[in-house]
């Protein structure tokens, strides 16, 4: 288990934006044998095989085949993006004899944690190089370059009772102590192409603080974009160790609402099933189960009253099974049924999450996956404290549980 957590948290260390995150499964993935697909030319699958597929590097989806002949797949589906700050398109502003960075908060990001943190940029950008041939480069600067200063409670006495953040005007990083900065040289150096012209970018800022065990007895997993790297990285572990026909799609813009060409509420996962089962799509459909998995909410010890006790998810008790009679989870009492009943079989443990009746509930990719493609779904998810924050926590022993689930569902 623990050999699990460090390789989980090193995968997120190495992933700051889906851009790396993706980069970081292709890798394993051939490195496991399976071969890439290119969505603009006709597939020949060969039976046995392991196949992956990418789209916009920011969504994969890959599968082994064929599926099976009267249970389909086990689809594992998880999202690659994580709410944070995304650098603005002309991003460079000054202040106080100072260059900052504009940004613009990606996805329900909790603000209050990136304040006096260590912060560097990553994502992708394209550029023209020197022979004026279009390209495109993942950047990764890696050190700590800029951060956003909290006001001094002396110049706002009211910051521990009432302050509020303005997402233009409060959050903007600090880069340099400077006049004048050429943003457009300064990255294409930064990303070994200072022959280039740059063209485009897409940069987000991230904690350059690394994941590590915490408590006194290491029993908690602290990171940054636990939600939702962590269930890429157990799906991904569970594809490339299990016999049964299996498929894992990690899609980008979760957080955003997934109605993108990449996101849940695209056509990707659709065209590649269409593909795979020809004019058995409706059959497949019918056989296979989606998983989503998506971390829970665990109840916060210092704000119990967020949670009902009997559906409260406690950090380092089993998986959560995430329930919502309107639909905003995909969870049916079969699908429920299915799961516990494998987790009971290999002595996993389970737990029930409902949101309180009084307060709104979030979603996951589960419905909108079940709605498009007519599948039977699961939403389930490991529980975990300061969900969108800068830095979350969860149990040292629930990603592993999750692992073993779902490595055996397929045989259930």
């Amino acid at each position: 288990m623990r050999e699990f957590n460090e390789e989980l948290m090193s995968f997120i260390d190495a992933s700051p934006t889906p851009f790396h995150a993706v980069a970081m499964m292709e890798k394993s993935l051939e490195a496991k044998g399976f071969k890439k697909l290119d969505e603009c030319t006709s597939w020949k699958l060969q039976e046995g095989g392991g196949y992956y597929v990418t789209r916009n590097d920011s969504s994969l989806i890959a599968f082994t085949y064929p599926p099976s002949a009267d249970k389909g797949y086990t689809i594992v589906g998880a999202h690659t993006d994580s709410p944070h700050l995304r650098l603005k398109p002309n991003p460079v502003t000054k202040s106080a004899g100072t260059i900052r960075f504009g940004v613009e908060p990606y996805g329900g990001v909790l603000l209050n944690p990136w304040f006096d943190r260590d912060l560097s940029l990553a994502g992708r950008i394209v550029y023209l190089d020197e022979n004026g041939v279009r390209c495109e480069k993942l950047v990764d600067i890696k050190r700590s370059i800029g951060i956003v200063s909290s006001l001094a409670i002396h110049l706002d006495r009211d910051a521990n009772t009432s302050h509020s953040i303005n997402s233009q005007t409060d959050i903007v990083p600090l880069m340099a102590c400077s006049e004048e900065f050429d943003f457009e040289s300064w990255v294409l150096e930064e990303a070994g192409e200072s022959q280039g012209k740059l063209l485009a970018h897409e940069l987000s800022f991230y904690d350059v603080q690394k994941g590590s065990f915490l408590g006194i007895h290491e029993e908690f997993i602290t990171s940054a974009r636990l939600d939702n790297l962590l269930s890429c990285y157990v799906g991904l572990q569970v594809l490339i160790h299990t016999n049964d026909p299996m498929m894992l799609a990690c899609m980008d813009h979760e957080e955003v609402g997934s109605d993108s060409h990449v996101g849940a509420g695209g056509t990707f996962v659709e065209e590649v099933l269409r593909r795979i089962a020809g004019e058995d799509f409706s059959t497949l459909m019918r056989q296979s189960l989606m998983v989503s998995c998506d971390n829970a909410h665990a109840q916060h010890p210092n704000f119990p009253t967020k949670h009902e006790n009997e559906h409260a998810p406690l950090l380092n008790r089993g998986v959560a099974i995430k329930i919502n009679s309107n639909q905003r989870y995909a969870t049916s009492a079969r699908t429920m049924g299915r799961f516990v009943q494998c987790a009971q079989g290999i002595e996993v443990a389970t737990q029930t999450f409902v949101t309180r009746s009084d307060m709104g509930c979030g979603s996951t990719i589960g419905p909108i996956t079940s709605t498009r493609l007519g599948m039977e779904t699961i939403d389930v998810g490991v529980p975990t404290l300061a969900m969108h924050s800068i830095r979350e926590l969860a149990g040292s022993e629930d990603a592993y549980g999750l692992y073993q689930i779902l490595l055996h569902i397929g045989k259930v």
